[in-house]
């Protein structure tokens, strides 16, 4: 560069011999080995992890049920609201003044429930196919959030803030371990064809890296917009605009080193020209065989479209995405909870039960963490009309219910418990943030070492620090 400035001189001392000479400083202090895990991943960024390399879980399908499945009317038996089902809901001094003045009845579930497996897994009578992989569940009953509101809910289970802004678990695991494809996105969010409440928020990539936030595939058409190119233009066409415009940005960053934000946008550029001839492929179920799409329920009523999302993780995970997170909504049953439950549960129990099998048949279900869960749990009672099926249930921060499958999770188990009628967890009673730090570290993962510089503080997902549920990890 012609007459360089100061701050261009001091940010090229980065890349000098001084700062080999500092990494070979580091080298000896840290050791060959913490160094080499500061690789560069696939959009480059630098991976911390991994920490723990033992962990057996390297990819992550998060399955989200947005909107707040009911717990009691899902894993979570509770047969003493049979007894005060339609009575007058008693509170506390607190409860009366959190709620509407309005009366409240206690709320029996609509479904009878079972054991399943040889673990005696709880499941409404509504699951017909997740009984079968029941003994590779792990239910988790401890859990509580802070929030009521679903889109400050949503933030806060998916990136540990209520507020938003902050980086999602799938960017955090991104940053932390990278992407086993150069060719794909380390994070990939199959949405419904509306999004979440508040919006793509919920997979951010925060202050991390900007290459790091999660890529959503449009549910319907392609899946991505302008994956082919334009006709008439080649892929030695593309190459060569793309090395052009590498060479303008290349000097346009020489110039401004301090924007971060114009070598993230220089690397995505290379990742979409590459992704045109992965995700073509990737994203195709044509060469999966009926079998297989029957397994899923791919075609038919009502399962089609959370099915064909389904297995599509399932071709991610095995193309090496780290983080795949899957949406079904909406679970918000303030009404009606028999017809919408109902309905919800048939939806996602076929496609979710041979996501399961498909992975243990194909020896990938030990490297990866499977996670069902919402924003919240349900209240065991309603402002009802006094009778009647149009009964539903309020948001419950207090109680919820989770499960694991496959990643080094505690299989065959139910860690935790909520009080009789559901309210609130009482048993390895955990915040939220505890849950992240599990995840993370059932991913090999600590997340007091997955922190980033920012704002001026190291952050890290928990917000604060916090310890992990080591009753689900086995």
């Amino acid at each position: 560069m012609l007459n360089p400035t100061r701050r261009s001189f001091l940010y090229g001392l980065t890349s000098s011999i001084g700062s080999v000479a500092f990494s070979a400083m580091l080298a000896e202090s840290m050791g060959s080995r913490a160094l080499a895990a500061e690789t560069q991943n696939s959009q480059g960024t630098q991976t911390p992890g991994p920490h723990f390399p033992n962990a057996k879980a390297k990819h992550c399908i998060f399955l989200y049920m947005e909107g707040g499945p009911s717990h009691i009317d899902t894993f979570d038996p509770k047969p003493k609201l049979s007894e005060l089902h339609l009575q007058e809901f008693q509170r506390s001094g607190n409860e009366q003044s959190a709620m509407s003045s309005g009366k409240r009845y206690y709320v029996q579930s609509p479904f009878g429930f079972r054991k399943a497996g040889e673990s005696g897994a709880d499941m409404c009578d509504r699951w017909e196919h997740l009984p079968k992989v029941a003994d590779e569940l792990c239910f988790y009953r401890g859990c509580q959030v802070e929030s009521v509101n679903h889109p400050t809910a949503n933030y806060h289970v998916n990136t540990g803030n209520r507020f938003g802004g902050d980086p999602s678990i799938g960017a955090w695991v991104s940053y932390g371990l990278g992407s086993e494809n150069k060719d794909l996105p380390g994070f990939i969010v199959l949405p419904e064809l509306a999004y979440p409440q508040g919006g793509a928020a919920n997979w951010s990539n925060g202050f991390l890296p900007t290459a790091l936030q999660g890529t959503p595939l449009r549910s319907k058409g392609s899946p991505i917009l302008d994956i082919a190119p334009p006709e008439g233009v080649t892929r030695q066409h593309q190459r060569m605009n793309l090395d052009y415009l590498q060479r303008m940005n290349q000097l346009h960053a020489e110039r401004h080193p301090e924007h971060e934000d114009l070598a993230a946008r220089m690397a995505n550029y290379e990742l979409a020209f590459r992704m045109q001839m992965e995700v073509p492929e990737t994203l195709s179920i044509e060469d999966e065989s009926q079998a297989t799409l029957d397994a899923y329920g791919v075609g038919v009523k009502p399962t089609d479209n959370f099915a064909r999302r389904c297995l599509l993780a399932r071709k991610l995970v095995e193309k090496g995405v780290r983080f795949v997170q899957v949406y079904a909504s909406t679970w918000d049953s303030h009404d009606y909870i028999e017809k919408a439950h109902g309905a919800l549960i048939p939806s996602v129990d076929r496609p979710i039960a041979a996501l399961i099998a498909d992975l243990r048949q194909r020896g990938l279900l030990d490297e990866t963490l499977i996670v069902w869960m919402g924003e919240f749990g349900r209240t065991p009672d309603n402002g009802i009309r006094g009778g009647g099926k149009a009964y539903g249930r309020d948001h419950n921060p207090d109680a919820m219910s989770i499960w694991l499958a496959g990643g080094g999770c505690k299989a065959g188990h139910t860690i935790g418990a909520t009080d009789e009628i559901g309210a609130t967890a009482v048993e390895n009673q955990r915040h939220v943030r505890d849950f992240h730090i599990t995840l993370l570290k059932l991913l090999g993962l600590d997340d007091n070492k997955l922190t980033y510089y920012h704002a001026g503080r190291f952050k890290q997902l928990s917000q604060f620090g916090g310890k992990p549920i080591d009753e689900l990890i086995a």
